[in-house]
């Protein structure tokens, strides 16, 4: 069981460190502004998530209802504890990547909502109200 484990742990840990390169070049396309190279990358996020996915369901009919954190902690053995901390450094680094990802994409949304309302303002005829504010 603990050499069937170790094996799944560092193919899973392969299959983050690739998601960790595609988000690396989804970071780099979106400060270049490559909206079409982002759209292009989809399809390659999405199916290492699923390989990750199908990973994480091996793993767990492995071990079955028992903790990998209580299964490394009683082990001995020296490989599976080092592919634990390795692949624990690893998701790490990719849920720090995503977040950047997302937050970055969150102001270019705003920014490009921004400018298509100076573009294209509000066609709506703007009255007063009865404090005297514009109301829409």
């Amino acid at each position: 069981m603990i050499n069937e484990l170790i094996k799944l742990i560092q193919s899973q840990d392969d299959d983050l460190k690739k998601l960790l390169e595609l988000l690396e070049t989804q970071y780099k396309m979106i400060m270049s502004k490559d909206v079409f190279g982002l759209e292009g990358l989809v399809d390659k996020i999405n199916e290492c998530g699923k390989r990750i996915a199908q990973d994480e369901v091996k793993r767990r009919n492995i071990i079955g209802e028992e903790s990998i954190i209580e299964i490394v902690n009683k082990s001995d053995n020296q490989e599976l504890i080092k592919s634990y901390n390795d692949i624990k450094l690893t998701l790490n680094e990719v849920i720090f990547k995503k977040e950047t990802n997302d937050v970055l994409m969150k102001q270019q949304i705003i920014f490009n909502n921004k400018i298509l309302s100076v573009i294209n303002p509000s066609r709506e005829i703007k009255t007063y109200n009865s404090y005297g504010n514009l109301s829409r």
